[in-house]
């Protein structure tokens, strides 16, 4: 069934970084078209729409989304309804009840729905779930601060409704929480700040506890400069894990235990082909659940107007 027929749906900075590499060196996928208002890939049949992509390129097979999260649905809807494989750039969607119903749709028309979580594929997230689950944890504390202007510059979409804002990369240490941690835990109090001119935050803080009254901090923050922050600090019995760099690296009590090369990319796409030959869906909602908890339970803070 190797390789996939594979269409691109919203071609960004995300595709060029991330996408297109991965695809190229992929033994599973091969990029036939393409759908974007404005960008293109050499070589690749382009299209303005995902309605004339799928018109135009009935051997389709596949198709990635990475357009703003405010416009997935209607996307993978009309893809799932015309029989291809969907992958979801992350988040799946502006709100989990487009996404389940996507889910829905995937079963009943027999093709797979994934919904991609790069930063789970971290090389050091695994060892670090291992380490944790050997060992009694006493508390967690996520900080995740980097600069918007550097990582996302003019891109409007991220502060209006739905764009999530601090949330766009604080749901990546999300994913990684929710998948490391031995139990689930619950958002029990949240502050998100939100610029005076904008819709979305650009920083919060949230406190969590498991059914074992386990604390997790996290303080997300878009205002940082100089070094980037990507840090989860786990304080146990073993004594403290770090995983660093947004899951690159893993230390244990100050010594360095695991460093690999970045393949979260690749490694998504290889498990997308596993998806799709195992004739199921990978739709994992946790992270966007917490995130629509910080609002739910959010105390809103209003502060200075952010220009890029």
């Amino acid at each position: 069934m190797f390789p996939i027929n594979l269409g691109i749906v919203g071609v960004g900075k995300i595709v060029r970084d991330q996408h297109l590499p991965s695809i190229a060196k992929s033994a599973e996928f091969n990029l036939v078209a393409t759908a974007s208002r404005q960008g293109t890939v050499e070589g690749v049949p382009a299209y303005k729409t995902i309605e004339e992509m799928l018109d135009a390129v009935p051997s389709l097979q596949a198709v990635s989304l990475c357009m703003p999260p405010q416009y997935r649905y209607d996307a993978a809807h009309k893809a799932l309804s015309a029989g291809k494989h969907v992958f979801l750039e992350k988040p799946p969607g502006a709100t989990l009840s487009e996404v389940a119903d996507l889910e829905a749709t995937a079963a009943a028309k027999s093709v797979s729905l994934f919904a991609s979580w790069h930063s789970r594929y971290a090389p050091a997230v695994e060892p670090a779930r291992a380490f944790l689950a050997s060992t009694s944890i006493k508390s967690v504390e996520v900080i995740w601060k980097e600069d918007v202007r550097h990582w996302h510059p003019n891109q409007a979409w991220i502060w209006q409704a739905g764009g999530l804002g601090v949330f766009d990369p604080g749901i990546n240490a999300l994913s990684i929480v929710t998948h490391i941690l031995p139990r689930a835990a619950f958002i029990t109090s949240a502050t998100l700040e939100f610029p005076e001119n904008c819709d979305a935050p650009i920083a919060a803080e949230l406190h969590f506890k498991d059914a074992n009254d386990l604390s997790v901090h996290a303080v997300f923050d878009w205002r940082q400069t100089g070094k980037q922050t990507w840090d989860i600090i786990a304080e146990t019995e073993a004594g403290t894990m770090i995983l660093s760099e947004g899951g690159a690296k893993l230390s244990i009590n100050g010594e360095l235990k695991f460093s690999e090369p970045e393949q979260e990319y690749a490694s998504l796409y290889s498990r997308f082909a596993q998806v799709i030959a195992a004739g199921r869906s990978d739709v994992d909602l946790a992270p966007l659940r917490h995130v629509a908890d910080a609002f739910l339970l959010g105390k809103r803070k209003v502060v200075a107007a952010f220009f890029d």
